[in-house]
């Protein structure tokens, strides 16, 4: 057995938490398209450039770099291909929220986050099987693990895309549920989520303790790159202030309960990838609430601004 793997063997799930996971996932991506309409596609089709630069951004800039980085910088393979798996998510459902507190385009992040979620049926696992081995350092692990991509489109499909149909629908007939329910959804999501890396974590600290100094480093580090490259697409692509943060979050917020998903499912043995997932899952969340907040601040401070700058008397 892969060295890599000798940690992983701690965070075997069993059957039952396995499928209750996945029904998370499929909750979350229920809740959150209760929101979504045919209009909000057909929008993307009318102004499609910052959607189109977001894409780009998180499944073709985002992986490569990531693959391109641990080559490079000789990261250990386990860890490495976590961090290529996450790279190779899509975005996660709770960049619409934090979209949403720091005051950017919310109609430009929720529909990333439905046209993501789409094309992730078929961009994630081929892109987990290209940039996988492309790296001549994970390349020997990702054979080793037998890549199933049939088998990760079916689930994909099933915690991804059928939910979101299965929410667009729902949304549609019952506007009113639909609209007092959402932040439930979101809420309740959120706290079913963040329990399962708690209990992953809490189940075997001892394990995570013996790696979290370097792979919280590498989690840090990664998804920082991916902030950045969202926000340098965006100005590229000469969005708008609010589209740009709208990117910036959207391909920064990786659906890392996916990438945990993928691996329980498929690699229950895989424990580096899985610890880098886990750290990603808690992460992502600090550090997109804390850009949200500092956004929030500067729109709020501009106002006061141009307010005492109108009215001399205020």
């Amino acid at each position: 057995m892969n060295p890599d793997f000798d940690v992983a063997s701690q965070f075997q799930m069993s059957p039952a938490a396995l499928l209750l996971l996945n029904g998370v996932l499929a909750f979350m991506m229920f809740g959150v398209s209760l929101g979504l309409r045919p209009a909000d596609f057909a929008g993307v089709l009318r102004r499609p450039l910052a959607p189109v630069t977001g894409l780009v951004a998180q499944f073709l800039l985002l992986p490569a770099a990531t693959c391109l980085a641990t080559w490079w910088f000789r990261v250990e393979p386990g860890l490495a291909l976590g961090m290529i798996l996450v790279s190779c998510c899509p975005g996660g459902t709770f960049s619409n929220v934090m979209t949403w507190i720091g005051r950017a385009s919310v109609a430009t992040s929720v529909s990333m986050t439905a046209v993501s979620s789409l094309a992730a049926v078929v961009l994630t696992p081929f892109n987990f099987a290209l940039y996988g081995d492309l790296n001549p350092l994970t390349r020997g692990l990702l054979q080793e693990i037998a890549l199933p991509v049939g088998n990760m489109v079916a689930l994909v499909v099933l915690v991804l895309a059928l939910p979101m149909l299965a929410g667009m629908l729902v949304g549609a007939r019952f506007p009113g549920f639909a609209c007092r329910s959402e932040r439930y959804f979101r809420g309740g999501s959120l706290c079913v989520f963040l329990l399962f890396v708690a209990v992953s974590f809490g189940r075997h600290w001892q394990t995570a303790l013996q790696v979290a100094g370097s792979v919280l480093l590498l989690v840090i580090a990664h998804n920082a790159l991916a902030f950045l490259i969202g926000n340098l697409s965006g100005r590229a692509a000469g969005l708008p202030l609010a589209e740009r943060r709208a990117v910036t979050m959207e391909v920064g917020i990786q659906n890392s309960g996916l990438a945990l998903a993928i691996l329980f499912t498929f690699f229950p043995s895989a424990g580096s990838m899985l610890v880098v997932a886990g750290f990603w899952g808690v992460w992502h969340l600090v550090a997109g609430l804390g850009l949200a907040g500092y956004w929030s601040f500067g729109n709020r401070k501009m106002q006061r601004a141009a307010r005492l700058q109108g009215d001399p008397q205020t």
